[in-house]
């Protein structure tokens, strides 16, 4: 048998009076179809657990909305519509999909959890391009040859880990000091972040 939790009771209590009875609807629907899920909070919001999220549903100033886990593999609909949960922003009731929909989702969400189905979520790769080199950081580096050859043999992370501790000083004096601590540790072919290796 399921099992309900206060907190959901205090969280629907809460919600903005719009909100009430589309999170009211929505946690009889899935107690209703799934009698075996068990009620938490999970990042403020309700969420209902069956071998693993289900879903959730959460309410704000001006519309609820109802997410499931693995949306994507329930729904059909883009990973990236999951934001705002599968079904968009919810001000009525009559906003939520139809029972039988709603039947249709849950189940396949639940089958989805029972066997232990994985969501592929997009890999964005984002490249660190290493920032231009200021003019006295050059000017500096390029006075000593050891620092040169030092810096050149720098990965362009630890390239980048320099540059950008140079550009972020606040003051002058700072950066100034900053310049002449990187050319001592470069001469010596030493990274950045070095003490923490």
């Amino acid at each position: 048998m399921g099992k309900r939790d206060a907190r959901v009771d205090a969280y629907i209590g809460k919600a903005a009076e719009f909100a009430r009875p589309i999170l009211a609807k929505i946690r009889e629907s899935v107690h209703e179809h799934c009698p075996d899920v068990e009620e938490t909070v999970k990042w403020g919001m309700p969420a209902f657990m069956y071998h693993g999220i289900l879903c959730n549903m959460a309410a704000f100033k001006q519309h609820a909305t109802l997410g499931f886990w693995k949306g994507s593999l329930v729904t059909e609909s883009p990973a990236d519509v999951a934001a705002m949960g599968q079904f968009g922003r919810l001000t009525k009731v009559s906003d939520l999909p139809p029972k039988k929909d709603f039947k249709r989702y849950l189940r396949r969400a639940m089958e989805l959890n029972e066997t232990g189905a994985k969501v592929k979520r997009p890999v964005k790769h984002t490249k660190k391009v290493i920032p231009p080199m200021p003019d006295d950081f050059r000017a500096a580096i390029e006075k000593n040859k050891k620092a040169l050859a030092g810096y050149e043999q720098l990965s362009p992370s630890h390239q980048r880990e320099y540059i950008e501790w140079i550009t972020d000083a606040k003051t002058d004096s700072t950066r100034n000091r900053r310049i002449a601590q990187a050319v001592e540790w470069m001469a010596e072919g030493k990274p950045r972040n070095w003490k923490y290796m």
